[in-house]
């Protein structure tokens, strides 16, 4: 595939996020988020290789600044912490590295956001499981299918490929646009 055709397909991606159902998941993503954090319960936020970076991004974004100055926001990556992840999949699992983390820092009414291109990947399906037990609401980013994540989310931003780069691309673009819309809510 040379630039061209890799540019056209990542823009064909980018014109089909303007969907009934993405707007409408993005918007019950922001409202569930923000009324967690106003509730002073944290964001878990999870997921593996890329989409471990984009949970770190995420939470960056939300303590820090995305784009307003305000006050800092209650996030946690569960991605980030290499001793947890390297003690407890050594010792125990790493299919459930992240929901022992969502069983410390789980609050009622609290918000998880789920990253998996795949919506199979299952360290973060246990975290989703985990998260419901607790009570927790639950936001995924996924691929096309939307994978087992499909049935265990409140909310689901389901990027229409099944390629994992352009997947990757249209998550960067939804959480941006989430970040936004919950910083909004707190000025």
């Amino acid at each position: 595939m040379n630039w061209e055709e890799y540019l056209n397909n990542s823009l064909a991606v980018i014109e089909k996020l303007d969907s009934k159902e993405i707007k409408e998941n993005i918007s019950g993503s922001i409202n569930l988020i923000s009324s967690s954090i106003s509730n002073n319960k944290a964001l878990l936020v999870c997921g593996n290789g890329g989409s471990a970076s984009d949970a770190m991004h995420i939470t960056g974004e939300l303590v820090g600044r995305f784009l307003l100055e305000r006050k800092a926001l209650n996030a946690i990556s569960l991605s980030s912490n290499p001793s947890i992840l390297t003690a407890w999949s050594n010792d125990y699992s790493y299919e459930t590295v992240f929901s022992r983390q969502v069983e410390a820092h789980a609050e009622i009414s609290g918000s998880i956001i789920c990253i998996s291109t795949s919506g199979t990947s299952k360290n973060v399906i246990l975290a989703a499981e985990a998260a419901k037990e607790n009570g927790l609401g639950v936001v995924s980013l996924t691929g096309e299918s939307g994978g087992d994540l499909f049935e265990l989310s409140d909310f689901i931003v389901r990027i229409p490929s099944d390629s994992v780069p352009l997947i990757q691309q249209g998550h960067l673009i939804a959480y941006h646009f989430i970040c936004m819309g919950i910083e909004k809510n707190f000025l």
